[in-house]
């Protein structure tokens, strides 16, 4: 009897941890939304951001800005899980000395992410905003050179 017993014990715990750690995960499965490529047409130049999973806890990207033949603006971007918490870190190449930058999500919706850093010079808030299966919005925002200061990026899905 203290054997079955024993047994059924350890059968609960595992199955309880692998549960646990599958729902872990659950924050950055809801991002799947933003996976693919992406991209907006202005006449200041075309923004290209892709993204890609790179396993269960972690999606990379790279968004780049170019206007006619030159890039004015290229980073890469990580989204990772750690445990409950979801940190957008970005590394703009030519700023902060080329090290990554992290902003830490602070609003969750089935189509919206926030993240911010208040430390951060600018921006200080990062939202990706789910319009249709095929269209997102990405805004940064923040206080810069003393005002409010704020981007927005409409940007379709390349198929």
């Amino acid at each position: 009897m203290f054997q079955k017993m024993t047994l059924v014990i350890i059968l609960l715990a595992l199955v309880s941890c692998k549960d646990s750690g599958a729902n872990e995960k659950e924050k950055i499965k809801a991002a799947n939304w933003l996976l693919g490529n992406w991209e907006s047409k202005s006449v200041e130049g075309n923004l290209t951001e892709t993204w890609k999973k790179v396993n269960d806890s972690t999606f990379q990207a790279q968004s780049y800005f170019i206007k006619e033949k030159d890039t004015l603006h290229f980073e890469t971007i990580t989204l990772q899980q750690k445990g409950e918490e979801l940190t957008y870190t970005a590394a703009v190449k030519g700023q902060n000395n080329d090290k990554p930058v992290d902003f830490k999500m602070t609003t969750s919706t089935e189509k919206q992410m926030v993240f911010e850093n208040a430390k951060h010079d600018y921006p200080q808030k990062i939202s990706y905003t789910q319009v249709t299966t095929d269209n997102i919005v990405a805004k940064i925002s923040g206080i810069q050179q003393g005002k409010p200061s704020s981007e927005q990026f409409s940007m379709k899905k390349i198929k």
